[in-house]
């Protein structure tokens, strides 16, 4: 759950701090206090869009922090998702999230500790808090959210079914495009082809090998220089173990090494500091050694063959014709030629990978119409369930006779998308399948099934958003709810219900109510006002916990406007008392 928000420089929230509780959390205050900037801010904090002009132009930035702690498997995702990214969980399990947005509107994360993308505090989000408002009511009118929803609804076999149909269907979409393509564009293929093949004959008759070109450049140099080179290493190999064609009696330095070691060998009982000497002058007699024999082998491979220097040249003036046409270096040109391979076969237009291709198409689309199917029969199943669900819930938010409907209908063809036939019925395919999904109400007995957006009022509307979210929270989801203002437009006996119904969601989820109903704020374990002061030159609102009487005084001035009423804040009373009985049965 989300322990505490702290909210500062956001619209009239100039510094304040929520203290949340388990359970059920209700926000009230006055119209334009700043109940909205709550909402706000807990968006921003779960990676919402930033909306610059929200910021106070003092101090110039809005800052949202909060501290979460988690359990189950939303712990689990969650912490390994932050550690992953280079966060750091406290010892306790709380995680700390921050967002800041400027007044030029740029905006930074931190999770754990660390800086983050802004995207990471939105995957926190989708685990951790569900946000709705009555702009979700609006979103839940669409065609695509309804089937969402249900999908949501329908449990983990159901998100297996739909996640093989999305793959299923991508394959058949490449290959049907690929197979287009090379049946649209064959010219061009044929014409890059014939290009390719030039280039990698050429290639072919020359073979190159990885870093031939290096090493005739230093065997070039070696035969242009072989005079020298013999020179220098016979000089070397007569100073350190004699030569052939030595004209005086000067000692090697084998020789010399020799000597000066058992020189000192023979003194090294009287002094250990010789003998020491003695050893490394034996170790630098081996390496002596070692030289003239590698010195011995270069000469006898030395070799001033002119038949052979006109061979590299030549093999180096095929090498350069290469890497004038096709890379900087032998490397890049062998490069060149794998990715030419690769590009031919891609480029390859024959009858007997187009017919390959016309099976692997086919194949796929009975794959994708057989998944879309069994979506179909599943979504049926999910979509009787679901509406029993929404309409004993709707029963009990004072709308006893009012009924759900979930239709699941055929896609209609001849849209922009392909068409297959399923369960023999010609029907516009997608990643999802091909079903329609649409919400129905039925107000009253004998009243006709409508569309969710024809069908129902505002305040029908916002219970039966209610009435979805509690049937959602009995199969799981995130563990965090937020509902702002969703009671618009209801009050009266249907109030008191949905005040009963969010008490019911909050003994297994946290749940935050921005409400303006008496008859909700009073079922909450914690209630918080936002009040706003004028009295500065700057008007600017603050979060408070109101208990016993001051919670009351609340409750008789959301109820008549009149905070110091006693026979309001009798009503009040009366209110709480009922709202506490019913928490506790």
């Amino acid at each position: 759950m989300l322990e505490e928000l702290r909210i500062t420089g956001l619209g009239v929230i100039e510094d304040t701090t929520l203290p949340l509780t388990g359970g059920m959390n209700v926000i009230t205050g006055e119209t334009g206090a700043g109940k909205t900037m709550v909402v706000t801010g807990l968006g921003l904090l779960f990676g919402g869009r930033a909306d610059a002009g929200r910021v106070r132009a003092e101090p110039g930035r809005a800052v949202v922090e909060g501290r979460l702690r988690l359990s189950g498997r939303a712990a689990e995702t969650v912490h390994a998702r932050i550690i992953d990214a280079g966060g750091d969980p406290d010892e306790d399990g709380c995680v700390l999230l921050s967002r800041t947005v400027t007044v030029e509107g740029r905006s930074r994360a931190h999770v754990g500790g660390r800086a983050m993308p802004v995207s990471m505090l939105g995957e926190v989000g989708e685990q951790v808090v569900a946000v709705h408002g009555q702009s979700d009511q609006l979103r839940l009118l669409r065609p695509a959210e309804q089937r969402a929803a249900l999908d949501r609804f329908a449990g983990p076999e159901h998100e297996k079914l739909l996640d093989a149909s999305r793959e299923a269907y991508a394959q058949w979409r490449r290959v049907v495009d690929d197979l287009a393509d090379r049946r649209r564009n064959a010219r061009e293929r044929h014409q890059e082809s014939d290009l390719l093949r030039l280039g990698l004959d050429e290639i072919t008759r020359v073979d190159p090998q990885p870093g031939e070109d290096d090493e005739l450049k230093i065997e070039a140099q070696r035969l242009e220089h072989a005079e020298g080179l013999r020179t220098a290493a016979q000089v070397a190999h007569q100073c350190v173990a004699g030569g052939l064609e030595a004209t005086d009696d000067t000692p090697d330095a084998s020789t010399l090494l020799g000597t000066a070691r058992r020189t000192l060998e023979a003194q090294s009982g009287t002094d250990p500091v010789l003998g020491e000497l003695a050893a490394r002058l034996e170790e630098a007699a081996t390496l002596v050694a070692d030289v003239s024999v590698e010195l011995s082998t270069y000469l006898a491979g030395l070799d001033a063959d002119p038949a052979r220097l006109q061979a590299v040249y030549e093999r180096r003036a095929a090498l350069r014709a290469l890497t004038r046409k096709y890379a900087d270096d032998v490397d890049g040109v062998i490069a060149w030629a794998e990715r030419a391979r690769t590009r031919l076969s891609d480029l390859d237009t024959s009858d007997e990978l187009l017919d390959e291709l016309d099976r692997e198409a086919s194949r796929l689309a009975g794959e994708v119409a057989e998944l879309a199917g069994r979506l179909s029969a599943s979504r049926q199943e999910a979509a009787v369930r679901f509406a029993e669900q929404v309409t004993v819930e709707l029963a009990g938010l004072a709308m006893p006779h009012a009924r759900v409907e979930v239709a699941v209908l055929p896609r209609p063809a001849g849209r922009a998308e392909p068409t297959l036939p399923v369960n023999g019925v010609e029907v516009g395919v997608g990643p999802d399948g091909g079903d329609e999904v649409e919400l129905r109400l039925l107000a009253h007995p004998g009243a006709p099934s409508l569309p969710l957006q024809r069908g129902a009022s505002g305040g029908e509307l916002s219970r039966v958003m209610l009435a979805i979210e509690v049937v959602f929270a009995g199969s799981g989801g995130p563990p965090t709810l937020v509902f702002d203002e969703v009671d618009a437009g209801v009050g009266g006996q249907a109030a008191v219900e949905i005040g009963r119904r969010l008490a019911r969601l909050a003994r297994s989820h946290q749940v935050l109510v921005v409400t303006h109903l008496p008859q909700v704020a009073a079922f909450a374990d914690r209630h918080l006002v936002v009040a706003k002061d004028t009295g500065g030159a700057v008007t600017t609102s603050g979060v408070r916990v109101v208990e016993d009487t001051e919670r009351a005084r609340e409750l008789a001035r959301m109820l008549a406007g009149l905070p110091d009423s006693d026979l309001g804040i009798a009503h009040a009373e009366e209110l709480l008392a009922v709202a506490a009985r019913e928490r506790r049965s």
